[in-house]
């Protein structure tokens, strides 16, 4: 017999786990933590913004102009653009038309109004987060292609090295989330 589960309790079946982490909502296992990859949605609608008082865009055009403000740090999905656009349109802030088949996408006089009387109380959405720090999730990315470089054309005792020094990093990491040795001149000495 299946369990019936409240309308609330749906997610939690479906998903074969509960919808948050230890933390609560906003600490949900995979979560980014900081400025890198995913966004808050008022950062979305901002960038939308300020780029759009710039010059009328498509969608595309935004999204690239977001990855190109932030060096690559930020590159929003079409997922998180276009319901802000949709969003903002319905909130009379912005207007679509088709210009040589593409949804450009403008400033309403409402939309310049809004841009000119925030703007300043806006959080800079292209700014590097200093706070963020190091972008770790890219550095990994680095480390597994070295990797598997040194797999597939390293000799064996190469292979075996490599083994060892990530063996040594995975190590390193835990022994820094366990309070240990933060200065790792000071350790060696």
């Amino acid at each position: 017999m299946r369990h019936q589960f409240a309308p609330d309790e749906r997610s939690f079946a479906r998903h074969q786990h509960p919808p948050f982490g230890p933390g609560g909502p906003r600490h949900r296992r995979g979560h980014r933590r900081g400025r890198r990859g995913r966004m808050a949605r008022g950062d979305v609608r901002t960038a939308i913004l300020l780029l759009l008082d710039e010059e009328p865009m498509h969608g595309y055009q935004l999204m690239q102009a977001i990855a190109d403000r932030t060096g690559g740090r930020w590159t929003p999905s079409p997922g998180a653009v276009y319901p802000a656009i949709n969003l903002l349109e319905d909130e009379g802030l912005v207007i679509s038309h088709a210009d040589s088949g593409r949804k450009v996408i403008e400033l309403t006089d409402q939309g310049r109004a809004t841009v000119a009387e925030n703007k300043d109380s806006w959080t800079d959405p292209f700014a590097d987060d200093e706070e963020a720090g190091p972008d770790l999730r890219n550095l990994v990315m680095q480390l597994g292609s070295a990797a598997r470089q040194v797999v597939m054309t390293g000799s064996p005792t190469q292979v075996d090295e490599a083994a060892r020094i990530l063996s040594e990093a995975r190590r390193s990491l835990y022994l820094l989330l366990a309070d240990g040795p933060q200065d790792t001149a000071a350790a060696e000495s």
